[in-house]
Parts: structure tokens; C-alpha cells; sequence
């Protein structure tokens, strides 16, 4: 929707007449076959994220149809979601990283429902989105699997990971407590505050890992129990800007852009996934990543660049200056949009649409000020 406008509306279209012919979105096609290989119904933020962004290039309704459907199965826990229940973990396997997807892809229908007005859709799918909330230990402070009897299973380790024997997809619980983009707020609830959910954060990259041997290749450029060759913890970095602490983010991005990327045949520390690792790449070094995947926000961490040229529809651009961007100098201190001081941890995406040019202005130590304040942290938005 940035740089490949042109081709948002066949994509969309794609997907709807996979939808058609199989009778929900695609999952994961692979030579023109569906494999569900992976968990979650992902193409439904694809299809809502084209919506809130403008694009009417393809049916409205039969979109709706068609994340509604996709979202009905009674297949892989679902059925318990629909009934706005726990998955029970010794019922399902991996039944916390499906019902965390879930709950993601959930939100999106809800934002789709409430832009056409669908109420009943919007409340129904919103509470289904704030299911994640059923699997969090408060006592561990841990996503974690509940049975059916209603206690958590045991034993019990954050650390561990048994490949298609757990209750987590290609990863622990550490890695999987974090998976709530669509309200991170409500997470940082589930912590008490901002404070505690920091020193959680903080711990995530510091504990040693101990996968344990029968972990998936696929958890790989480790920092701590964090996984940057994993696409489900991608976000991550970016959380400390909800808990208004984005120096830490800047801390983090650098890192994992000097050990982790290199212009080398082996210069990506784990599987591309149709393009997401390097899309990663391509929105941090930009200076900012999209959290949430349908409220139409980017987050702010740390430039790696120091200019860039977003070339827009109507001949219109969008500009990046990196003002003083170095080793050392890894800190946003403030930003300009058009000249304009601009102090919010987050920009929008129809102001990248609308064209202009952007100032990020750097230094060697965190702003005491720029996307601290309340109201400059990014928001989640129901």
C-alpha cells in the first residue's frame, strides 16, 4: 500500500477468488494450492487493510463474505473461538499461538464491520480480538495452554519449545506473551503498567535461550528468548514505544541490523517467508514499522538510512531526511513533518500518502521529551 499501490486491488482480488473457489482466504498457497501450513487466518488483514486505506478496486461485500467466512470454520480450535471460549490445550495442539493469530485477525474483521457499519459484526469479532486475554498466567506473567478443566497445563517452561508438540507454533512462551499488536495497550494492563511490562520486555531479550532439542530450526537470531528470524516476534522491538521508552526500540533496531543483516548470501538470519524478513528491513530502515496490521500507523524505532524518496501516485513523493544519523547518534531527538514539529512516537499512513517531506533529527542519547508524553504513544484504536 506504499510502494505498490498499483497492484493492491489484484491482490485483493486474488484472494477473493480463492476465497470462491475454496470457500475461505487463502492460507498458505504454495504453486497454486492450499497447504494451511500455517496458522491463523492472515489473509484477512490483507484484504481489511486494503479497505481502510481507500482501495475499492474489488466487491466490498463479498470481502466482508469472505473474512467473515474465513473466520467460521470449525476447524484447527476455531470453534471454540466462535463460541467466545478458551481453546483448550489438551484438545488442540498449539492452541495458544492459534488463538493469539486468531485474535489478531479477529480485530481486522471488527475495523472492517465497524467502517460498513456492521455493529453486531463489530461488537461480536472486538470481543473475539480481547480473547488473548484468557491465556495469560497472571501468577508466571506467561501466554501460556489451559485445559479443558479450566487449570493451566503442567508442567510448564517459557524457555522450552517442542516443535509441533506444544502449545506455541514455532516457539516459546516467551516469544508468544507479545503477540497482541491489535491491543497492546490491553497487554500492558495485563502486566499492571507500564513499568512492569517494561522489565518483562527488558527480561525477554537478556534470559538465556534453552530451546531444548526438539525446538524448530525456524527460531533463529536469537537475542535472549527474542527471535528475529521468526516472523511472529517481529513487533516486538517496537512495543517499548507503547510504555513511552522508544530509546529502547532505537537500542534494539541498531542491534539487530548489525548482527543479524548483511549483504552477504547468507545475510538473513532466518526463513524469508514470502518476503517478510526483508519487508522488516525495508519499513525499520525506513525509520518505522506497521505494529498493528489495520489501523493504518507506523511505529517509530531508529532510521538506518539517511535520506529516502517514497515515489506516490499523482506524481506526489514523500520525503526522508536523516539529519546527524550515525553509530553513535541512534536516537530520534525530534521530528518535522513539512516543517511542523511533530511529537507523536507513531506516524499515519495517510500522511505519508499525502506527500511532503519528513526531518528525523538525531542524537547520542534518548530525548527526554519526543514520544514520551502520553498522547504521543502510539494507539491500538477499537
Amino acid at each position: 500500500t506504499i510502494l505498490h499501490q498499483d497492484k493492491v486491488n489484484d491482490i485483493v482480488n486474488t484472494m477473493l477468488a480463492i476465497y470462491k473457489e475454496q470457500g475461505k482466504l487463502p492460507v498458505w498457497h504454495l504453486m497454486g494450492n492450499e497447504t494451511n501450513t500455517m496458522v491463523g487466518y492472515h489473509a484477512v488483514p490483507v484484504v481489511v487493510d486494503a479497505y481502510l486505506k481507500g482501495y475499492r478496486g474489488f466487491d466490498v461485500n463479498l470481502a466482508f463474505e469472505a473474512v467473515k467466512q474465513s473466520a467460521m470454520q470449525k476447524t484447527e480450535g476455531i470453534e471454540y473461538v466462535q463460541q467466545l471460549k478458551y481453546i483448550p490445550s489438551d484438545k488442540v495442539n498449539e492452541s495458544v499461538a492459534k488463538a493469539l493469530e486468531y485474535a489478531i485477525d479477529d480485530y481486522c474483521i471488527a475495523m472492517f464491520a465497524k467502517a460498513l457499519n456492521k455493529t453486531a459484526d463489530y461488537q461480536y469479532f472486538l470481543k473475539r480480538s480481547e480473547l488473548y486475554r484468557q491465556y495469560f498466567d497472571q501468577d508466571v506473567q506467561f501466554m501460556r495452554g489451559k485445559m479443558a478443566n479450566g487449570k493451566w497445563r503442567t508442567p510448564f517452561s517459557p524457555v522450552k519449545a517442542k516443535h509441533r508438540e506444544d502449545d506455541y507454533t514455532e516457539g516459546n512462551a516467551w516469544q508468544y506473551t507479545w503477540l497482541v499488536p491489535q491491543d497492546v495497550e490491553g497487554l500492558i494492563g495485563l502486566f499492571g503498567g507500564d513499568k512492569p511490562f517494561v522489565n518483562k520486555l527488558d527480561s525477554l531479550f537478556i534470559v538465556p535461550a534453552d530451546l531444548g532439542e526438539n525446538s524448530s530450526p525456524d527460531i533463529s537470531g536469537l537475542i535472549g528468548n527474542y527471535a528475529q528470524g521468526n516472523e511472529p516476534g517481529h513487533h516486538i522491538p517496537y512495543l517499548y514505544a507503547y510504555a513511552g521508552q522508544p530509546w529502547k526500540t532505537a537500542d534494539l533496531i541498531r542491534k539487530i541490523d548489525n548482527d543479524f543483516f548483511t549483504a552477504k548470501p547468507d545475510g538473513l538470519c532466518g526463513n524469508e517467508d514470502v518476503g517478510q524478513m526483508s519487508a522488516w528491513y525495508v519499513f525499520t530502515a525506513m525509520g518505522f514499522y506497521p505494529v498493528n496490521p489495520a489501523n493504518g500507523a507506523y511505529v517509530f524505532g531508529t532510521p538506518l538510512i539517511n535520506s529516502a524518496t517514497i515515489n506516490l501516485s499523482a506524481n506526489k513523493k514523500f520525503q526522508i531526511n536523516v539529519i546527524g544519523n550515525s553509530v553513535a547518534n541512534k536516537y530520534i531527538q525530534r521530528i518535522t513533518i513539512n516543517g511542523k514539529a511533530y511529537t507523536k512516537s507513531f506516524i499515519e499512513h495517510k500522511t505519508i500518502m499525502n506527500g511532503g517531506a519528513m526531518e528525523i533529527y538525531m542524537g547520542n542519547t534518548p530525548s527526554k521529551l519526543w514520544g514520551i508524553n502520553g498522547a504521543d504513544r502510539p494507539v491500538s484504536g477499537k
